[in-house]
């Protein structure tokens, strides 16, 4: 399992993003798993990996939030959450998407 933590250069949620990813990998019993965190640092780049904001977490390249109808480009990311948008995703949110894109079901 590939896992890998998209971001743009001094991103602000760098390390929320970080700490959610790894607390959310620990909870899905992933605790093995480590995750890489790439930096994107071109509109080019952003376009090839078809990466839609900052951050952006990847599952065997997958988009674990994808929105198709987004176009690529350096920006920050914005995801819903139950207390409003945010940097992040909610940790409830991004337990679902790993465990829908593991096989494990939602929680």
């Amino acid at each position: 399992m590939d896992v890998e933590l998209l971001m743009m250069a001094e991103c602000p949620h760098e390390h929320d993003a970080a700490v959610l990813l790894r607390t959310a990998l620990d909870d899905v019993g992933l605790v093995s798993t480590g995750f890489r965190t790439t930096v994107v640092a071109s509109p080019h780049e952003a376009q090839q990996r078809g990466f839609i904001g900052s951050p952006t977490v990847l599952l065997d390249g997958a988009d674990l939030f994808s929105a198709p109808d987004q176009a690529p480009g350096l920006a920050c990311r914005v995801y819903p959450t139950p207390t409003g948008s945010a940097g992040v995703p909610a940790l409830r949110e991004l337990l679902s998407a790993l465990k829908r894109a593991t096989g494990e079901g939602d929680p």
